[in-house]
């Protein structure tokens, strides 16, 4: 299938092969010429439709010539070898060997993977905003339930939503010719995209110092405040994205501040601490749970239940978060298929569904939210009973018997 190729690729290709390889291509072209005028039958210098140049060669040869160093804009490895026999005829053989060249077909497959990637992204960025937005109204309509463990759930759907969002806008306005141009508008997308990334992790933090606060420490949740949670999930993140931003500007000003060039690590300004808050929040759930399964096993109120629920939805949402970011530090890469193809799947389901987790964990099974919903529903049908029993009495005919009767009963009283 390497060989049917359109025709636009075949001359840029062609020039490219000779460019890289014509002082060898002469070695091996007066090497061949004796043997060819010995015998008198020859295969005339050729051209493939890959692009890979053949030297002209005696009838009865089988030819190796190293994989093409660029093909299509890809470039891959050119140790490998590719085979074409000269026929007996002078006539070279219609197909070359192009079996060596594997990387070739593994970047063919996995551009396939990568473009259904793409399509699970999107669909899980979709379900994601939808199941946030929905949560957000949730924690906003619902006053009965704003204690400040309720008010860090919804601080850290916010962040979702507003990471989710900017994704959306960094998918649909960032492309080769934007990224090259290196606009002003463009980095700050990058920027806003990255400070909210951050929030979401320092979010997770201000999830795990309550719980450990109040079940560790033992300390009154009374005495801590709502502002203390927000320096943390939102004031800590901007100083650190505005060094790094500046470490750009200085250092790797291009591309629109995604990626980064070799030899520059100026996006660890923010990827460190978001490794740190990590690595404490672990700590603190070892210390949760440890404190959980030895002194409040016995406990059965109603505020210990609800540090208990919370302590399982951390222990799921902050591992689901690591693995996700872990994951950019152990790409697969190389030539194992498998393994790449396992890393764009996992990652895209993960990084996608995120907020879709939040949302499940920290409001949809929420006990405290479930039962507000379910006292509004209720107190709802009642208001809508009552005032469909009243508009009914209201709506009902006065029969001309029955005021006859009223007025006859008067009547006869008087």
């Amino acid at each position: 299938t390497l060989l049917y190729l359109p025709h636009k690729h075949f001359h840029s290709l062609a020039v490219s092969s000779l460019q890289y390889g014509v002082l060898a291509d002469l070695v091996f072209f007066f090497v061949c010429l004796s043997t060819c005028l010995s015998s008198g039958v020859y295969c005339d210098l050729s051209v493939d439709g890959i692009g890979t140049c053949w030297p002209r060669s005696a009838a009865g040869e089988l030819i190796s010539r190293p994989c093409p160093e660029q093909f299509n804009g890809i470039h891959y490895n050119t140790t490998n070898r590719v085979f074409r026999e000269c026929l007996s005829n002078g006539s070279w053989a219609p197909r070359g060997n192009y079996s060596q060249c594997t990387e070739i077909i593994i970047l063919r497959k996995s551009k396939v993977h990568y473009h259904v990637a793409v399509i699970i992204n999107y669909l899980g960025h979709c379900i994601s905003l939808g199941a946030l937005l929905l949560a957000f109204t949730l924690f906003m309509r619902l006053r009965s339930i704003r204690c400040l463990r309720n008010i860090i759930h919804w601080n850290l759907i916010s962040a979702f939503i507003l990471r989710n969002a900017t994704w959306f806008i960094v998918q649909l306005t960032m492309n080769p010719a934007v990224t090259e141009s290196n606009q002003v508008w463009c980095r700050l997308v990058t920027a806003g995209y990255n400070y909210f990334h951050v929030t979401n992790f320092f979010w997770m933090f201000g999830e795990g110092c309550y719980l450990h606060t109040a079940v560790v420490l033992t300390y009154s949740t009374d005495k801590l405040r709502k502002w203390m949670f927000i320096c943390i999930g939102w004031g800590i993140p901007f100083p650190i994205i505005v060094a790094w931003a500046f470490g750009k500007l200085y250092y790797d000003n291009e591309k629109c501040w995604f990626g980064k060039r070799a030899g520059v690590y100026t996006d660890y300004i923010y990827q460190g601490p978001m490794i740190l808050v990590l690595l404490i929040n672990f700590v603190f759930l070892f210390n949760i749970v440890r404190i959980l399964m030895t002194k409040l096993r016995a406990s059965t109120t109603s505020e210990t239940i609800q540090y208990r629920k919370a302590v399982k939805a951390t222990l799921v949402l902050l591992p689901l978060l690591g693995i996700t970011y872990m994951l950019f530090f152990v790409n697969p890469g190389g030539e194992d298929e498998v393994a790449q193809i396992v890393f764009i799947y996992f990652n895209s389901i993960l990084e996608s569904f995120q907020g879709f987790f939040v949302s499940v964990f920290y409001c949809f099974l929420n006990s405290e939210v479930r039962s507000a919903v379910r006292k509004r529903w209720i107190r709802w049908q009642d208001r809508h009973s009552i005032r469909s029993r009243a508009v009914r009495a209201t709506s009902l005919p006065t029969s001309p018997s029955r005021v006859s009767f009223h007025s006859i009963k008067q009547s006869s009283n008087l």
